[in-house]
C-alpha cells in the first residue's frame, strides 16, 4: 500500500493534469490541426502556383529601391510604408504599407513587384493558408488572441509535465509500450494515450515552448525599442515620424548598413514608426548565412530623414530566442524530412489529444475495478 503522502501528492498532480489538459485541449487541438497544412506551406503554395511568373526582363538590370517604393506607394495612394523584403530566388521586392506607421495587420497592404520594370507580380492574398496562419497566431483577435493562445501553451506545458510525473506510477507494473488491448476499450485507449503521450513529450514539449515565445513577439519587441534603442531617439523629442517625402534614398541608407556589416546578406527593411524600427530611422535588417545564423537577424539603424549612419546593433538574446522560435515550430531548419517527421508528431498529438478526450468522458461512468484500470490518479503522457 502507498504511503498516504504520496497518494495525496499523486491526486495532486493528477488533477494539475486533469484539469490542465481540459482547458487547453480545444484550443491545442485547433493550433494541432491549422499547424499541420502550416508546416508544408511553402510546398503548398509552390503546388498550387499556376501563373509561373517571369520577370519583364530577365537579365535586365535592377531598378532602384527608390524607384520600387515609389511604384509601391503610386500603388496605394495615401499609405506609407511599412515593410520592404526580398525575394531570394528571384528579381521581386515585397513592399508592405498601411494608412499609419503603426498600422495593425489586419490594416496592412502586402504587394509584391519586378525589379527589372516595376510591375505588380499577381499575389495570393486572402487564400486558405493565409486563413489559416491567422487563425493558428491570433485566431483574428490580434494581440489579445496571441497572448491566450500562448497562456494555453503554457497550459499544455503544465500538462505535458503532471503527465510525465503520473506515468511513473503508473507504468511500475508493467513494461514499457504494454497495450492492453484485450481489455475493456477505454483500458486499451488509456495505454495509447500513455505510450503516444511520452513518444511524443519532447517534441510537444519543443513546439509548445516555441509557441509560447512567438505569441510574446509584440511584448519582446517592444521591450528591445525601449530598452535597446533609446539611446538613438534622444535629441529627437517633439519630432514626427517623416513623411515618406522627407525620407533620405533607401538605396543610400540600405548601402551604408551593408557597409556595416559586409559579411551579412540583407533581409528586409523596416520604415520609420513601426514595431520593428524607432520613429525615425530606417531599419535595415541582416543575416549571417549558415542555416542557423540565417534566421538570427543584425538591425543597421539609419537616420531617415539625413541618411546618416547611427548603429549596428546586435539583438539581445530574447529577441535571438524569438527569431530562432518561429522555424524551429514549424520545423524549417532541415528541410523536407524534418517537416515530414513534424507532421508525424503533429497527427500522433491529435490522436493523444482526442484520446485524452475521451478518457475524460468514458471516466465520468462507474468503471469496475476489475478492468485493472487504476482508480485515482489517471496517468496520461500528454493532454
Amino acid at each position: 500500500m502507498k504511503h498516504p503522502m504520496q497518494q495525496s501528492t499523486l491526486r495532486v498532480w493528477s488533477a494539475i493534469h486533469k484539469w490542465t489538459s481540459l482547458i487547453c485541449t480545444a484550443f491545442i487541438l485547433m493550433l494541432c490541426l491549422t499547424g499541420l497544412p502550416l508546416i508544408f506551406h511553402d510546398e503548398i503554395e509552390a503546388t498550387f502556383d499556376t501563373d509561373h511568373w517571369q520577370a519583364a526582363n530577365p537579365g535586365g538590370p535592377m531598378l532602384s529601391l527608390d524607384r520600387m517604393l515609389r511604384a509601391a506607394l503610386d500603388n496605394r495612394p495615401g499609405e506609407v510604408p511599412l515593410f520592404m523584403s526580398f525575394d531570394t530566388d528571384r528579381p521581386v521586392v515585397n513592399v508592405t504599407t498601411g494608412p499609419t506607421p503603426d498600422a495593425p495587420g489586419g490594416a496592412m497592404h502586402f504587394a509584391s513587384f519586378d525589379r527589372t520594370s516595376g510591375d505588380l507580380v499577381p499575389g495570393h492574398q486572402g487564400g486558405v493558408m493565409e486563413f489559416l496562419l491567422q487563425l493558428h497566431t491570433d485566431m483574428f483577435l490580434g494581440l489579445p488572441g496571441m497572448l491566450f493562445l500562448g497562456f494555453m501553451g503554457i497550459l499544455l506545458v503544465a500538462a505535458i509535465v503532471s503527465g510525465v510525473v503520473l506515468y511513473a506510477p503508473f507504468m511500475r507494473k508493467l513494461e514499457f509500450g504494454t497495450l492492453r488491448v484485450k481489455r475493456s476499450r477505454r483500458l486499451k485507449w488509456l495505454d495509447y494515450h500513455n505510450l503516444l503521450g511520452i513518444v511524443t513529450v519532447a517534441w510537444l514539449t519543443v513546439v509548445g515552448l516555441t509557441g509560447v515565445v512567438n505569441t510574446l513577439a509584440t511584448p519582446i519587441l517592444d521591450t528591445w525599442k525601449n530598452q535597446s534603442l533609446a539611446d538613438l531617439t534622444a535629441g529627437y523629442q517633439g519630432a514626427a515620424v517623416p513623411a515618406p517625402a522627407e525620407m533620405a534614398s533607401l538605396d543610400a541608407a540600405v548601402a551604408r548598413a551593408k557597409d556595416a556589416a559586409p559579411d551579412q546578406t540583407l533581409q528586409f527593411v523596416a520604415f520609420p514608426g513601426g514595431g520593428w524600427s524607432t520613429d525615425f530611422h530606417y531599419a535595415v535588417f541582416l543575416h549571417g548565412n549558415t542555416p542557423l545564423t540565417s534566421h538570427i537577424v543584425t538591425p543597421a539603424l539609419v537616420d531617415a530623414r539625413t541618411g546618416e549612419f547611427a548603429a549596428l546593433r546586435e539583438m539581445p538574446w530574447y529577441n535571438k530566442t524569438l527569431a530562432l522560435s518561429g522555424p524551429l515550430h514549424f520545423g524549417d531548419y532541415g528541410g523536407l524530412p524534418l517537416k515530414i517527421l513534424w507532421a508525424v508528431l503533429d497527427v500522433i498529438t491529435i490522436v493523444v489529444l482526442i484520446s485524452g478526450l475521451y478518457l475524460w468522458l468514458a471516466r465520468r461512468q462507474p468503471t469496475p475495478r476489475a478492468t485493472g484500470a487504476p482508480a485515482t490518479p489517471q496517468a496520461g503522457g500528454a493532454p
